[in-house]
């Protein structure tokens, strides 16, 4: 059943560079459909929390020229669910921008911040943690994020320490402890090892007036730049406020702006298999393998003495491979990307430096 006064923040704003060279600034990740399901990663996230909210409660944060991707691909919306980033200022911007659009229709908002690009597996799972965190974030003024459950010393995560303590009536809550971001494979084994420790999804639960409070505590600069708007929000107004105040914003996430610093921070951990989709290896781990656990995505793709390894073909071209082992093989008209599948992290560093030496025209 959704709830009138719960909202969702949809946050599609980024391009996905790990995801090069299938992910442009054009044509970004969230609005493709990487694993043939015939939901763009949006649609799906969409899709996802409308169990919990209606329609008309859900609003997209996204960059400007991604508007009419949005509004293509998600025709539900209104006009002014869907608020356009002038530039991108990460996390805690785009949140307190979408605050304070909620905050005008209904100061009474229960609301959950996610990103737009990530899968989830088992929906009933998901519903039920996720209904946890809102029951916590309605009762008291606290901070709640959804961790996961580890499975792998993955680096490409950041984790949190929980505690055993947590609110008497619900035992799934825990108390954070702290945040850790994206530790080396030392350090990730021996946070798996312990057994307290999660996974950081970027899924995040909380009142409208906990997060604004905790604005105020942490970022005021910001909240008091976002509340001289309060005539502006959901009137035309509102494009030529943002485009103002926008580039003077600071540039920081929401985990290092509010959660690393509060002390009302729950976790309720989960298990319904997630994944941030966040690189190719992270995609690899959800695709069906061959018998030497060779990914691929293509019918026109063909591996030979070789193992571990993930590779996409955008086109119908022919791809053989021979004697490669735990490599990203990427071919896209215009690109191919041949990568170390454990170096996967130095792509969004390449496409930084591509840019530079070629300009945008690959990118």
């Amino acid at each position: 059943m959704s709830n009138k006064h719960t909202y969702c923040i949809i946050m599609a704003g980024g391009i996905g560079s790990r995801f090069w060279p299938m992910s442009r600034t054009a044509h970004p990740k969230q609005f493709l459909d990487f694993l043939g399901h015939g939901r763009t990663l949006i649609q799906q996230t969409f899709d996802r929390f409308l169990s919990v909210c209606p329609a008309e409660n859900i609003y997209v944060v996204t960059n400007e020229q991604y508007a009419p991707l949005v509004h293509q691909q998600l025709p539900q919306l209104q006009r002014t669910q869907v608020l356009l980033e002038p530039g991108r200022r990460n996390t805690a911007p785009c949140i307190a921008y979408a605050n304070h659009a909620i905050a005008k229709r209904d100061p009474k908002a229960l609301i959950i911040t996610a990103p737009s690009d990530h899968l989830v597996k088992d929906e009933k799972e998901f519903q039920a943690r996720l209904r946890i965190a809102l029951d916590q974030a309605a009762a008291e003024d606290c901070l709640v994020t959804l961790g996961i459950t580890p499975d792998r010393p993955d680096t490409g995560y950041g984790y949190i320490k929980f505690s055993h303590e947590g609110p008497a009536d619900r035992s799934e809550v825990k108390r954070v402890q702290n945040f850790t971001e994206k530790p080396d494979h030392g350090t990730a084994q021996k946070f798996l090892d312990s057994g307290e420790y999660l996974w950081n999804s970027g899924i995040f639960i909380w009142s409208l007036t906990s997060i604004r409070k905790a604005f105020g505590k942490h970022l005021p600069e910001m909240e008091a730049l976002f509340s001289t708007g309060e005539n502006a929000y959901g009137t035309p107004m509102e494009a030529e406020f943002i485009a103002k105040i926008y580039g003077t914003c600071e540039s920081i996430s929401i985990d290092y702006g509010i959660l690393e610093k509060a002390d009302n921070v729950y976790v309720v951990a989960g298990d319904f298999g997630w994944s941030d989709l966040g690189t190719w290896g992270s995609l690899y781990t959800q695709l069906p393998k061959d018998a030497n656990a060779n990914a691929g995505t293509s019918r026109t793709v063909r591996i030979y003495d070789g193992k571990d390894n993930m590779v996409h073909v955008q086109d119908d071209r022919l791809v053989v491979l021979q004697g490669l082992e735990d490599y990203i093989v990427v071919s896209t008209p215009d690109a191919l990307l041949i990568c170390r599948k454990h170096d996967e992290q130095k792509i969004k560093g390449i496409v930084q430096e591509l840019t530079k030496e070629v300009g945008e025209k690959y990118i």
